[in-house]
């Protein structure tokens, strides 16, 4: 039933699904172990990557297509939910659903002219047309206040059942983990945990079908694919759309989580960065790199600072230390954890892991 559920596609190493079952039942129950506001909106956002990451990766690790417009399907989904509940009288799941259909719509037209049109060139030069077209994409939210807020954004309004004021009832819920307060805002954590879950499975279901292989195919050598009799730019395009309507979901998500968009919250160039130091850590052509690598850079993002605050406090008596441990180089530190997971994991961490698994198996 589990090997059915993740198509087949098992962690095919020991340590690998021991940690995918550690990561899956913290983010399961994160509202009851870590119920700090802090604490549920970085397990929030988590959940949210997990998805984003998953979908670039389809493009990427699964198709070999470098895009820089991910994070523009990213906003496009971030603004049809805020704009949709912002422009609502009163914002209940009507306009969320229209929202979100717009946004999807708006999404898939999109990736789908910009991969018939860009996908017969080269590798580098697509991905310089996806540069442009997300930069374009970016200027024009900021500059168009009167719809999408201009670079102030757009705060809005969620459907009664999401808002933080909403209670299922006064009095928190006892239970064997703690207690926890049923409102608003766990309802919509485990609105994005439920959803993040479906996308997952499916994109799973996606790569391990014949169209998966086919797209691997494409991404080992396309020559031959086409050889093969397999329109590549058909299922380039394919694998294009369906990233960009995947990525654009977890936007939703990012909007509806945060009550709040603007073009630093979803478009940010530094959120594409973000996405391929992810993937990279994680391991390209590996879906459960996309767990991997979301949990361990949001974590890193989040605590860093925290953590070197404290090392900063403890060796406060040692000469030089306290000033390499101050939070204000936290960049610097989160650089060098990056470098030693490239170098200790060239394949990611799932593709060492299973490398290894291999090894000892043969």
């Amino acid at each position: 039933m589990l090997a059915r559920l993740l198509s087949k596609d098992l962690p095919r190493s020991p340590w690998l699904a021991a940690l995918l079952v550690i990561l899956f039942l913290g983010l399961a129950f994160a509202p009851f172990l870590f119920p700090g506001v802090k604490a549920l909106n970085v397990a929030a956002k988590v959940l949210i990557f997990i998805a984003l990451v998953a979908s670039f990766d389809l493009l990427l690790g699964y198709t070999g297509i470098v895009s820089f417009a991910h994070t523009m399907f990213f906003g496009i989904g971030a603004y049809g939910v805020a704009i949709s509940l912002n422009a609502a009288e009163t914002p209940g799941w009507g306009a969320l659903v229209v929202g979100v259909i717009a946004a999807l719509l708006i999404s898939l037209v999109l990736s789908l002219v910009i991969g018939l049109f860009s996908l017969r060139v080269k590798a580098i030069f697509f991905a310089m047309i996806t540069l442009a077209v997300a930069t374009a994409f970016l200027t024009l939210a900021s500059q168009l206040s009167d719809i999408t807020g201009g670079e102030d954004g757009l705060t809005f309004r969620v459907p009664e059942w999401l808002s933080p004021g909403f209670r299922l009832r006064e009095e928190p819920l006892q239970t064997p983990l703690g207690e926890v307060v049923l409102n608003g805002r766990f309802l919509t954590y485990y609105l994005l945990f439920t959803v993040v879950c479906a996308i997952f499975l499916v994109l799973l279901r996606i790569v391990n079908s014949p169209f998966g292989r086919v797209l691997q195919a494409i991404r080992e050598n396309d020559f031959r694919a086409e050889a093969l009799g397999y329109r590549t730019v058909v299922y380039r395009t394919l694998s294009n759309v369906l990233s960009a309507g995947f990525a654009t979901l977890a936007g939703c998500l990012l909007a509806l989580w945060l009550r709040y968009n603007g073009p630093d919250t979803s478009l940010s160039f530094e959120i594409m960065l973000d996405i391929l130091l992810i993937v990279v850590i994680g391991g390209m052509g590996t879906m459960y790199g996309a767990v991997i690598g979301s949990v361990l850079f949001v974590l890193a993002q989040s605590y860093l600072q925290d953590l070197l605050r404290m090392a900063g406090e403890a060796s406060a008596g040692i000469p030089l230390l306290p000033a390499l441990l101050t939070p204000d180089r936290w960049l610097l530190w989160l650089g060098l954890l990056f470098v030693l997971s490239v170098y200790h994991f060239p394949t990611g961490i799932v593709g060492r892991l299973r490398e290894r698994a291999w090894r000892r198996f043969r």
